[in-house]
């Protein structure tokens, strides 16, 4: 039995090397789209037209003389001095810096809008540039990438970055942008002294009314009632009572010792008329003190209540009039500074943009991405194959 075996027909001598060529070629292109061509527009846009960018740098601090919470070594530099950092403080001054109103004064005061939109400027970095919105909100986003705060929440210095197109530009909006923190800081010191002085006026104000309310009552009662002072008018009404007891005392004895004696002696109905009349009279002194309705012990509740208000409110105003002059004295103390550690720089060379640094970065990226498509589309003719 004959077994015939079929063989592939051998391939053509060109065969393979087309695929190499088409390989190749391929392979070549995917290098010039990836890496050649955006290098060589990284070396000219980066070489040729981006324009220098200057960055002015200045640092500060906020502190507080009235908080003692220290922690760092600065912290302890400034609690030596009386004073002692401020962070929500910082906080407002930062969020001004970066905020639409302080983007709104820089143009008034700098005219930065025509700054960035300046032909010194290239098309790719000036305002609006590629885009066209030209509107407000465009531009303060355009302005905030020129504007950084770098803060340390350690030592509470804050960092400044200002970029602009002339070394002169980035120092004045650096500078302004300070003046506005410092204005923005004194503005909150204004505000807080009239809070302080407005809420301790009322205080005294109330308590003055109090004290006016408190004053007429216990006067009308007084006025109504004929009464001074009820402990006062009961000791001398008691003191009276006393002598009358004293009187009735020896009048019982005398009578006694008539009846004794003689008790047909003509005296001794006198002498029994005086004493109940000084038995009517101590028991009406007696009433006047303590028992009967009008009183002094009846009166006093009223009167005690009304004195006591009286008092308290003038304890009460005593408070508020102190309180008042300790606002006053704490308003003449200036509560928030805002101290400049470093001042503004003028930069004499420019440190963007990092031309040779960037040019690099692109021809980096793109010897990455061509490895990754070159790995691809060699996967892709292996499994064609």
């Amino acid at each position: 039995m004959e077994t015939t075996l079929e063989t592939a027909p051998p391939a053509s001598p060109g065969e393979p090397t087309s695929l190499w060529r088409s390989l190749t070629r391929r392979v070549n292109v995917i290098f010039l789209v990836t890496v050649l061509l955006p290098t060589l527009l990284a070396c000219l846009y980066y070489g040729v037209i981006a324009s220098d960018v200057y960055i002015s740098e200045s640092r500060f601090v906020v502190r507080n003389p009235q908080r003692q919470s220290i922690s760092s070594g600065l912290g302890s530099l400034l609690q030596g001095t009386g004073f002692s950092r401020s962070q929500d403080d910082t906080y407002s001054v930062h969020d001004y810096v970066l905020s639409r109103d302080a983007l709104h004064e820089l143009d008034q005061q700098l005219h930065v809008r025509k700054a960035f939109e300046s032909s010194h400027v290239d098309w790719i970095n000036r305002f609006p540039g590629p885009s066209p919105d030209d509107s407000f909100e465009a531009f303060y986003r355009h302005y905030r990438k020129y504007v950084a705060i770098d803060y340390d929440t350690v030592s509470s210095i804050t960092t400044l970055y200002a970029r602009a197109y002339t070394a002169k530009d980035a120092r004045d909006i650096n500078d302004l942008l300070l003046q506005m923190g410092e204005r923005l800081v004194n503005n909150l010191n204004t505000r807080s002294r009239q809070d302080l002085i407005q809420v301790a006026q009322k205080e005294v104000q109330a308590a003055e009314e109090r004290s006016k309310t408190a004053a007429a009552a216990l006067s009308g009662y007084r006025g109504r009632q004929s009464l001074f002072d009820p402990d006062r008018q009961s000791a001398l009404q008691l003191q009276g009572v006393a002598k009358l007891q004293e009187e009735l005392l020896s009048a019982e004895a005398q009578l006694a010792q008539l009846r004794q004696l003689s008790p047909d002696n003509p005296q001794i109905p006198s002498l029994k008329s005086r004493v109940e009349g000084l038995r009517k009279t101590i028991g009406a002194e007696g009433s006047k003190v303590a028992g009967a309705e009008g009183s002094f012990t009846s009166k006093s509740t009223v009167y005690d209540r009304l004195l006591l208000e009286k008092t308290f409110a003038e304890r009460q105003l005593a408070t508020a009039l102190a309180s008042l002059e300790s606002a006053r004295n704490e308003a003449n103390r200036k509560q928030l500074y805002l101290e400049r550690l470093v001042q503004p720089n003028l930069p004499d060379k420019a440190l963007e943009p990092r031309r040779i640094r960037n040019i690099f970065t692109v021809l980096l990226l793109g010897m990455i991405l061509w490895g990754v498509a070159s790995l691809v589309v060699a996967s892709v003719k292996e499994h064609s194959d």
